[in-house]
């Protein structure tokens, strides 16, 4: 995942936590520190490495860019059932603490949309067989910029078959507000 892909879905999740009237915080990329959300938020997604926010009792912390323990890979988002402090405690380890994990692929050229997705897929499937091995069930998406049919006729039956929980276009606006929705309320 490059830097450019976050920033479009980072600033729709900010976008729905907004208008949910939910209060964040995000991690800043280089500094590891969590600060609080402020009445500017703009151009936060340049330097953000996490959002944390609570919402009905419900704690969630989203990181991009970890290597996974349970995986043993790095995954391109994970949500958390945590707040910060907890999710620092843990150290990622804890099966359990993991919601969602799900693969971003941001490269726009309609000729390499099927070799993205491949890597994306094979991510996911060892996402799928760890969760499998220790027991634990957790939602799995993908966010992708260029979808071309064949590889959206092959999401769409993984949806259909409940093998991928969620997937968006990131160049389809209502996807990508459609799938920001969701994680917040995971």
């Amino acid at each position: 995942m490059g830097t450019h892909e976050p920033r479009k879905l980072t600033r729709a999740i900010i976008s729905a936590l907004t208008i949910a009237g939910v209060k964040y915080r995000w991690q800043h990329s280089k500094a590891k520190q969590w600060t609080d959300m402020t009445g500017d938020d703009s151009a936060i997604e340049f330097s953000l490495r996490g959002l944390s926010w609570e919402s009905e009792g419900k704690r969630r912390t989203l990181i991009y860019n970890l290597t996974v323990p349970l995986v043993k890979n790095n995954v391109d988002m994970c949500l958390f059932n945590l707040s910060t402090e907890e999710l620092q405690g843990t150290k990622y380890q804890s099966a359990k603490s993991y919601i969602a994990l799900g693969e971003l692929k941001g490269g726009i050229d309609p000729a390499g949309a099927d070799e993205h997705w491949k890597t994306a897929r094979t991510a996911l499937d060892r996402i799928r067989e760890a969760c499998s091995i220790s027991r634990h069930s957790l939602h799995t998406f993908f966010v992708g910029a260029a979808v071309e049919k064949k590889m959206a006729n092959e999401i769409w039956n993984q949806l259909e078959k409940g093998i991928l929980t969620n997937a968006a276009n990131l160049n389809e606006p209502n996807q990508i507000a459609s799938i920001s929705r969701w994680l917040c309320t995971l």
